[in-house]
């Protein structure tokens, strides 16, 4: 049996997926996720099924985190897997810039190339090229691929894909990226398997968790994204502030005296979910708190969602679905139906009993755009890539 493993780098987590191929397509054996919190570390894997499968803790080690973590799941592999070989390892790149627009293989010279794009993803990139080192150090024979966020954006028009800013700049790479795109392209497979009529339209999807986004999508391609230059823009998100008026930023410089990194520090880390409301950026928590900050902040959150909806519908020229993904649009019914309490206008008529259910559809027979509840699989699109570049699966 052969084995490709996914990878998923964070600053204090990795989340890893183990597949193996068949007839060119990967079939999922487990998941799981490494966590640190302090000193403490945790692994938990799940099989197929969802049930938990492994568990282990131990305390903060020598060496570094990503080593460490990489190391006890090798460990839990091969004790579970032992007559398995590993024939790539494929991992989530946050940022391609504008040299990749599709997987590639992690050549010495492409990780030089993505390690001049850290300060576009500060909270990602870093770690993401970290854990590939991680891996290449764990497995020398083995190949690496990088599968990049950015990548499925690149079709994206000239108009949605500049700045108002001298063209100079625009050449250089100053330009929209936009985000998410493995769980988008994830989501088109989807949507051609259960909907092929709405997928070859126009369908605006909302990629809402800790991190959120949202992507105008005709016939599979990426249009219009509401993120751009890097993963701050658009939604607020759970740390992140989302849209911002640049005058801001040269106020807390000038007027404020802030240093770049505690503005850095600010925008990705105290500000969204969080700094509005004081508690958390995790929308379960201000969901049962109902506190007047905690409401204000789901106020806001939904109404940017509305008020981006609508933009990207423009950008479409009309809207014939909608699709909710990711840990909030999955599963917090609340605030979907918020939010499509107030897309009446656009022709969306909402089933609240399927909403509350987490249907896969929450719209009436009777609505002019389909609104789909799908579960996002980031680590099946990036095995499938992975294949696909070795040259064990489809092109």
């Amino acid at each position: 049996m052969a084995h490709v493993m996914t990878l998923n780098a964070g600053s204090s987590s990795i989340k890893f997926a183990l597949f193996t191929p068949d007839h060119g397509e990967p079939v999922a054996l487990a998941t799981g996720l490494v966590e640190m919190h302090g000193e403490a570390r945790h692994l938990r894997v799940r099989g197929p099924d969802g049930e938990v499968t492994h568990e282990e803790n131990w305390a903060r080690a020598a060496e570094g985190f990503h080593e460490e973590a990489l190391r006890r799941v090798l460990a839990w592999r091969r004790a579970t897997f032992p007559n398995a070989d590993v024939i790539a390892a494929g991992h989530r790149v946050v940022h391609g810039g504008p040299r990749y627009s599709e997987p590639v293989l992690a050549t010495d010279e492409v990780l030089d190339y993505l390690s001049t794009l850290n300060p576009l993803a500060p909270l990602h990139e870093p770690h993401n090229i970290a854990g590939i080192l991680a891996a290449r150090a764990a497995w020398p024979h083995v190949q690496q691929v990088a599968c990049f966020d950015t990548a499925f954006h690149r079709s994206h028009p000239f108009v949605n894909d500049t700045f108002g800013l001298p063209r100079s700049l625009y050449e250089e790479g100053v330009r929209r990226y936009g985000f998410h795109g493995l769980s988008y392209e994830y989501i088109c497979g989807r949507l051609r398997e259960i909907a092929p009529r709405h997928a070859a339209g126009r369908v605006v999807v909302a990629h809402l968790g800790n991190g959120a986004s949202m992507c105008a999508i005709r016939d599979g391609r990426s249009v219009a994204s509401s993120m751009g230059f890097t993963a701050l823009d658009g939604l607020p998100m759970g740390t992140r502030c989302g849209q911002l008026d640049p005058g801001v930023v040269l106020y807390l410089l000038q007027q404020k005296d802030m240093a770049p990194a505690q503005i850095t520090d600010l925008l990705y880390n105290e500000s969204g979910l969080k700094g509005l409301s004081g508690i958390s950026g995790d929308m379960r928590m201000l969901l049962a708190a109902d506190t007047p900050p905690a409401r204000e902040a789901i106020d806001y959150f939904v109404f940017r969602i509305r008020r981006e909806c609508g933009g990207l519908a423009a950008a479409l020229q009309g809207l014939d679905a909608i699709v909710f993904c990711g840990g909030i649009g999955e599963n917090a019914w609340q605030v979907r139906a918020r939010v499509l309490e107030g897309l009446e206008w656009i022709g969306v008529q909402i089933d609240e009993t399927a909403n509350r259910a987490n249907a896969q559809v929450i719209s009436r027979p009777s609505s002019d755009v389909t609104v789909f509840v799908i579960p996002t699989n980031e680590e099946a699109m990036i095995a499938k890539h992975t294949l696909a570049v070795v040259g064990a699966g489809p092109k």
